[in-house]
Formats: C-alpha cells, structure tokens, sequence
C-alpha cells in the first residue's frame, strides 16, 4: 500500500486583496496620484498638469480602479462648469499605510544589501 501524502493547502492572500493590490500597481500612476492627492492636488485636471507623461484617459480609468476599490471617492459638485475632486477614503488611509510600510521594508532591505 502506498503512504499517503500530506498535502497542505497554499497559504495566500485573500483573492480580493491580491487582485486590488495587483490592479493597483498594475496602473503605474496609482502611486503618484496618491502623492498628488496628499499634496492637496485633488482635480484631474490638476493632475494632469502637474504630472508630466500622464495623459486624462489614463487618469481616468486609474481614478476608476481607485474608485471601484474604495480607496478613493470621487465628489462631484453641483456647479457650472461641473467640478470633480477624488480624495482619499478611511479605507484608502489605512490601504496607503500599509504602502508606506512596504515602502519601509524595502529601504531595509536595500540597506542591507548595501
């Protein structure tokens, strides 16, 4: 007869989480927006301006990825012209801390290296 094997079951993270996090660094401006927006710059338009390379249709549907996360909220206002800003949820505080904190191991490990 033959032994049977253990198997154990992968451990990883939730599939929500990943592909949030996945999808988020996928879209290379992710990071610079949430930069953008902890500086005050919260219109796309603004956005646009300040950040060379980027173009509204990337924006867009970075601000849309964001959105659809929960990590930013877009706020419309009931004015003409039509005004928009994102800002960034209680969600999204706690998601960009735990990006500060990867960003903190990594200065670890180059230091390491070093």
């Amino acid at each position: 007869m033959k032994e049977q094997e253990k198997i154990f079951p992968k451990k990883s993270a939730p599939e929500k989480s990943a592909r949030m996090v996945e999808t988020i660094y996928g879209c290379k401006w992710s990071l610079t927006i949430y930069q953008l927006l902890a500086n005050d710059i919260n219109r796309p338009g603004a956005m646009v301006r300040s950040v060379e390379g980027l173009t509204t249709k990337v924006l867009n549907e970075c601000l849309r990825k964001n959105t659809k996360f929960g990590i930013l909220e877009r706020v419309d206002f009931n004015e003409v012209p039509p005004r928009v800003e994102y800002r960034v949820t209680r969600f999204g505080t706690k998601f960009l801390r735990i990006l500060d904190e990867l960003e903190k191991l990594q200065n670890e490990i180059e230091c390491d290296i070093a």
